[in-house]
């Protein structure tokens, strides 16, 4: 193939060029220009000069996400309203939830450290459910409106912020060290937290941003592209011409 690499409406490299049901793709690594074809559902497509993943054809990019999230919201919202865990301490019992140990810490004087266990246990791992849900709910029937690719962007941002994992393992450092001075029991917060763990790398390992995008409604006719041709903004149709 010949001609130079194809470049977006601002001038971006390694911008795609699909035709029919194929796509020109520019390696990322060693900038070889080449097709790629239309993909079998799990397969992939690397370059064939170094061997980067170009392209990677979920299996099922919509229902099996959309079904890990909905299970993932439940749970969150269970392992926050559930207890934790259950304390007895000669003769007396307590039990505590995730978003009363931020408000306990809170009352303490650690304002700091509530607010941040608060967002990162809470906040953040609710926000990007929610935007994977709504993200998944409205592709599911191209084409999906614009404000999906908003969420989109909300979903990744907040994807780093979900530490579930972290708190998970500072609880379980915490249980050690109480075990000698009580007698502790793991209640059913817990355990929703440790399948929250699961669930969440589940849904980012089966969620396809590529595929979310390619039904998002375009900006100018606020339809699907034709064919797959892409225009460039500013640049004029050449087929228009006289």
């Amino acid at each position: 193939m010949t001609g130079s690499v194809p470049t977006g409406p601002s001038g971006i490299d390694n911008w795609p060029e699909s035709t029919g049901n194929t796509e020109t793709l520019a390696c990322p690594d060693c900038d070889l220009l080449q097709v790629v074809p239309e993909l079998p559902p799990g397969a992939k497509a690397g370059c064939a000069r170094c061997g980067r993943t170009l392209v990677t054809q979920m299996a099922d990019p919509i229902e099996r996400p959309l079904a890990l999230s909905i299970a993932a919201l439940l749970v969150l919202i269970l392992a926050n309203t559930a207890p934790l865990m259950g304390l007895s301490v000669v003769g007396q019992q307590a039990d505590t939830t995730i978003v009363g140990g931020a408000w306990e810490m809170w009352r303490q004087g650690q304002e700091l450290t509530a607010v941040v266990v608060a967002f990162c246990a809470v906040f953040a791992p609710a926000a990007y459910l929610l935007c994977t849900l709504a993200v998944l709910l409205a592709a599911r029937r191209p084409p999906a409106p614009r404000w999906v690719g908003e969420l989109l962007r909300w979903a990744e941002a907040m994807q780093p912020w979900s530490m579930v994992e972290v708190m998970m393992l500072g609880i379980l450092v915490a249980l050690i060290k109480i075990a000698e001075l009580a007698t502790v029991e793991p209640d059913v917060g817990m355990y929703a937290v440790g399948v929250l763990m699961l669930l969440i790398p589940a849904i980012q390992s089966s969620f396809d941003p590529e595929a979310i995008w390619q039904r998002v409604t375009w900006a100018d006719d606020g339809s699907l592209p034709a064919d797959g041709a892409v225009q460039a903004v500013g640049t004029p149709d050449p087929r228009s011409a006289p």
